[in-house]
């Protein structure tokens, strides 16, 4: 099994282990210890935090994953590149210390009507947003010394865990609100410092930074590149400016609602996570290497199995939603986030199956057209959201997410195959949309026969929901699972059905 295969398997289950703590948490623990407005308050810090850390970053993160081929050599030494990713971020963090304290009063302006806690709790994400900025950055340190798997466990096992602790000690009365926000803040302080003390341990990074072994040019190179890729943080941050929008126009309850909602969304993406992170150094490396028929292979590779198993995750979502609210504490409150998980669920279906366009555009010389396609996703995205959001509320701020997406993605891959020959699209890829879209016909036929069989039984709601619920996903999971190895989509795939498969069907 190669390194790409088995550190994006480690990492998935690392993610899906964070998913299924973050399953209890979110709808079992957050949703009886929190009111609305205080899970809107946690959501609001957390992705003001995650966007300010990601402009502080100067680019950071994809100049690790582009420059590290250039500073590695046969001995494994890194000549001091660490060094930088440590200096660069501490330059950008020092420049939004100077902005936030220059544009607070803006800020604070914004929520302080139908957002007042926000208020209270604000200088907190100076310190939130530093916790969120070297996490990142000691993170994809990790990943391009091919290491995945422990970083992984710190962000989505070890923030959740320290975060339920976090949740009960205020939920049973141990810790006032004011306490209970700091130790929430102060988790992802937890999580940034684990992070460098697995990375120590590697023996492979040095503070020390080897100013001889960069030349001027290369230096310059740098950072335009890194100044460039600043904007590019808007791409993947959409989601985050939704949040912040709803939770100026509309209060922090309905963001709560937005929360609980999006996080079920989320979960389709999360096989990106681990395969965007190993897969992104490969990319890088071919890129140095002018190889574009392998950059090519790699992200077509990746789109199709991201659009098979996004796809799948959003099916199998969607015919349990129903059973997952009746089962949350006080899940009628939260029921209007329903066309929300739709929306956005589609919405990562098309982030998570095109993204690697965005780093083979990130790593390629044409680099700096980035600038134009992310003008474009952060316009249409705020454009959207001030339209949709007073018309639609909730679902409005998901359609903007979903519509920003579609059109951003369209233009930067037509870019990519007009100047670069490349493309992510397989005709693999034609088949998996008729897949899903026949599962969800049978889904709809379902609702409309069998369904109703399970009602007349006389049972209670929720346990007719639950029965209707298990009893799709054992029929459709055997379905999705027999037409994905006899349609022979994925070679991958086949090989490991039938390796698990010979195991129980040992032929005598």
């Amino acid at each position: 099994m190669g390194v790409i295969a088995r550190q994006s398997i480690k990492g998935a289950l690392a993610n899906y282990l964070g998913i299924a703590i973050g399953f209890v948490t979110t709808f079992f623990v957050l949703t009886d210890c929190l009111t609305q407005d205080e899970i809107g308050l946690t959501r609001i810090m957390v992705d003001a935090a995650m966007l300010f850390s990601g402009l502080a970053q100067l680019g950071t993160n994809a100049s690790i994953l582009r420059f590290y081929p250039f500073f590695k050599d046969a001995e494994k030494r890194d000549h001091g590149f660490f060094g930088w990713t440590i200096l660069l971020p501490f330059i950008g963090f020092a420049i939004f210390t100077l902005c936030f304290f220059l544009f607070k009063g803006s800020i604070m302006g914004l929520y302080a009507q139908r957002a007042p806690m926000i208020v209270d709790y604000f200088y907190l994400l100076l310190p939130l947003t530093f916790f969120a900025l070297y996490l990142t950055v000691f993170e994809t340190n990790a990943n391009v010394l091919m290491r995945i798997t422990i970083p992984k466990m710190v962000r989505e096992v070890g923030v959740r865990v320290f975060n339920l602790v976090c949740y009960l000690l205020y939920g049973k009365g141990l810790i006032s609100l004011d306490l209970f926000v700091i130790l929430f803040c102060s988790s992802y302080g937890v999580a940034m410092l684990l992070n460098l003390f697995y990375l120590l341990s590697l023996g492979k990074i040095s503070f020390k930074i080897d100013f001889a072994f960069v030349d001027r040019k290369t230096l310059k190179e740098i950072c335009i590149y890194t100044l460039f890729m600043t904007a590019t943080v808007l791409a993947g941050n959409i989601p985050l400016i939704n949040s912040l929008f709803l939770g100026a126009k509309e209060g922090l309850a309905l963001t709560g609602v937005y929360t609980i909602a999006s996080y079920i969304a989320n979960i389709v993406e999360v096989p990106y996570r681990s395969l965007g992170a190993i897969s992104r150094p490969l990319i890088s490396q071919a890129v140095k290497d002018d190889d574009w028929g392998e950059v090519n292979r790699l992200g077509q590779q990746v789109a199709l199995h991201q659009l098979l198993v996004s796809t799948l995750i959003f099916f199998f979502i969607w015919i349990n939603i129903s059973a997952l609210f009746a089962l949350i504490p006080h899940g009628d409150e939260y029921m209007g986030g329903f066309g929300v998980v739709f929306i956005l669920g589609m919405a990562k279906v098309v982030n998570s199956s095109c993204s690697i366009g965005t780093d083979i555009l990130n790593f390629s010389k044409f680099y700096p057209f980035s600038l134009i396609f992310i003008a474009i996703l952060t316009t249409s995205a705020i454009a959207l959201n001030n339209y949709l959001i007073p018309l639609w509320g909730l679902n409005g701020s998901a359609g903007a997410t979903l519509f920003a997406y579609i059109l951003y993605f369209a233009v930067l891959l037509l870019f990519l195959g007009r100047r670069q020959r490349v493309t992510i699209f397989s005709q693999k890829q034609l088949v998996i949309v008729a897949l899903i879209g026949v599962l969800f016909a049978l889904n709809w036929l379902w609702g409309r026969t069998i369904t109703p069989m399970i009602s007349s039984l006389h049972l209670s709601l929720t346990i007719s929901t639950l029965t209707d619920a298990v009893m799709r996903s054992a029929v459709f999971g055997i379905v999705a699972i027999s037409a994905v190895y006899r349609l022979k989509i994925s070679e991958p795939i086949n090989r490991v059905m039938e390796k698990y498969m010979s195991k129980f069907f040992v032929k005598k």
